[in-house]
C-alpha cells in the first residue's frame, strides 16, 4: 500500500501541544510526529467507536500475543506472557516505579544528556538525580562504565533509568555494553528501568537490542518499558506495557501500578496497540525510510549551508541532536533567539542536562517541505547571530 507522508496536515487550533505556538512559528521540538497514523490503526479505532459504548475494557489474550509476536518477529526476543504488564503510559509507569524501588531522598542514576522528563519525575518524587554523564567523542557518544559503577556502588543508589535507544543522542547500545550494565547492576543491587519506547524507530537496516535479551542477568535486574505510541504516533491514547522477568520485582510493580491506578486501559488502548502491532508493519517500514531520508537531508544541508552546526550521527529515534558549539555564542540563549528571530522552535539542549548546553534537538518526523522550511530558518538564525550578541 502507498502511504502519504508528504501532505502537510494543519494541526493548528486542534488542541495539539506541539502546535500550540504562534501563527508564523514552526514547532520541531516535542517528540510528536506530523504524520497521520496508519489507516489500518485508525480503522480499528473507528470500529471500536462504532460499537457505541466505550465502557470499561479488559486486557485480552490478543493484547499479550500482539506484543509477544511483534518483539519476537522484529527484535528476535520472545517475551513471557506472565511477565508483561499493561500500563497507561511509560512516564507514569517510571514515576510509579521510582516510588516502588527507591526510598525518599534516595538516588536514581541517569546518563545525561538524557530525556528531560527523567529529571522532573525523579525530583518530583522526592528523590535525588545521580548523574553518570555520557562521553561525547568524535561526534558520537559512549558510556563511562567506570563512572557508572562508581554511581551504582553508592549505598543510596538502588535504581537506574537507561534510555535504550538513547534520547536525545540517537545512540543504539550494543549488546556487550548492555551486558556490562546488567553485571554492574546485579553486583551492586540496582534495578534497571530500560526505557525502550523509541526501539522501533531505528534507521533502515539497524536494529536495537532489548535490554532483557542481552543476558540472563539483564533480564533478572531489568524492567523494560515498551509501547506502540512513539512508533505509530499514538501518544494521546496512553497505552504501554512493562516487561518484568523477575517475579519479585514483577509483584512489586503490579502492586504499585494497581495502587497508582495505572493498570486500567482506556476504551481504545488495547485496540490501538493490537491493531498497530498486527497491521502497522508495512506503514512503519515506509515511515522509517521517509524519516531516514529526512535525516540525510538535514545532514547534507548542514554540511553545505551551515558547516558550523554538526549533526550527531544517531541511528534511532526521529530526533536529531545538533552540535551548535561552532556558532561561538551563548548556546543557552541561541534557541530562544532562533525562535524569536525565525519562528523555528527546537528543544534547547540544556533541558537534557548540563551536557546538552551546546546542542539543540530537532524533530524530523514531518513532511519534507517542513524539513526544508525548518532548515532555512535555522540557516537564517545562524546567519543573523550577530543580532544576539
Amino acid at each position: 500500500m502507498n502511504y502519504d507522508f508528504d501532505t502537510v496536515i494543519n494541526r493548528r487550533d486542534t488542541d495539539s501541544l506541539k502546535w500550540n505556538v504562534g501563527k508564523d512559528e514552526l514547532p520541531m521540538w516535542v517528540a510528536d510526529m506530523d504524520f497521520r497514523a496508519a489507516p489500518e490503526i485508525l480503522e480499528g479505532i473507528r470500529e471500536k467507536l462504532d460499537q457505541g459504548i466505550p465502557g470499561y475494557p479488559v486486557i485480552t489474550d490478543e493484547w499479550y500475543e500482539a506484543y509477544i509476536n511483534w518483539w519476537s518477529r522484529r527484535h528476535g526476543f520472545r517475551m513471557d506472557k506472565e511477565a508483561l504488564i499493561f500500563c497507561a503510559g511509560v512516564i507514569p509507569a517510571v514515576s510509579s516505579m521510582i516510588r516502588c524501588f527507591t526510598k525518599p531522598g534516595g538516588n536514581v542514576l541517569i546518563q545525561p544528556p538524557v530525556y528531560n522528563c527523567f529529571f522532573n519525575i525523579i525530583k518530583g518524587n522526592g528523590r535525588r538525580v545521580q548523574e553518570s554523564p555520557l562521553i561525547y567523542k568524535n561526534g558520537s557518544y559512549e558510556m563511562d562504565l567506570d563512572d557508572l559503577e562508581q554511581g551504582m556502588s553508592d549505598p543510596e543508589t538502588s535504581l537506574m533509568i537507561l534510555c535504550n535507544p538513547q534520547n536525545p543522542t540517537g545512540n543504539i547500545w550494543e549488546r556487550e555494553t548492555l551486558k556490562q550494565i546488567g553485571d554492574l547492576a546485579e553486583k551492586h543491587g540496582v534495578t534497571v528501568i530500560s526505557d525502550e519506547i523509541h526501539c522501533d524507530l531505528t534507521i533502515p537496516g539497524r536494529e536495537y537490542v532489548p535490554f532483557a535479551s542481552a543476558s540472563d542477568t539483564c533480564a533478572g535486574v531489568g524492567i523494560s518499558c515498551i509501547a506502540p505510541t512513539k512508533t505509530f504516533n499514538l501518544a494521546g491514547l496512553k497505552t504501554a506495557a512493562v516487561y518484568v522477568h523477575d517475579r519479585d520485582r514483577r509483584k512489586k510493580v503490579t502492586d504499585a501500578f494497581n495502587a497508582d491506578e495505572l493498570s486500567e486501559p482506556n476504551a481504545f488502548a488495547e485496540t490501538a496497540a493490537v491493531t498497530a502491532f498486527e497491521k502497522g508493519e508495512e506503514w512503519l517500514n515506509k515511515l522509517r525510510e521517509y524519516v531516514y531520508r529526512n535525516r540525510r537531508t538535514v545532514e547534507e544541508f548542514l554540511d553545505k549551508e551551515i558547516p558550523c552546526i554538526k549533526a550527531v550521527k544517531g541511528e534511532a529515534t526521529y530526533l536529531m541532536w545538533l552540535d551548535i558549539s561552532g556558532l561561538d555564542c551563548d548556546t543557552s540563549k541561541f534557541g530562544a533567539f532562533l525562535r524569536s528571530e525565525t519562528g523555528l522552535f527546537l528543544s534547547p539542549g540544556i533541558i537534557f542536562g548540563e551536557q546538552g548546553r551546546d546542542f539543540l534537538r530537532m524533530n524530523i518526523a514531518c513532511p519534507e517541505t517542513l524539513i526544508k522550511d525548518g532548515l532555512n530558518r535555522l540557516k537564517a538564525g545562524a546567519s543573523n547571530i550577530s543580532k544576539m550578541k
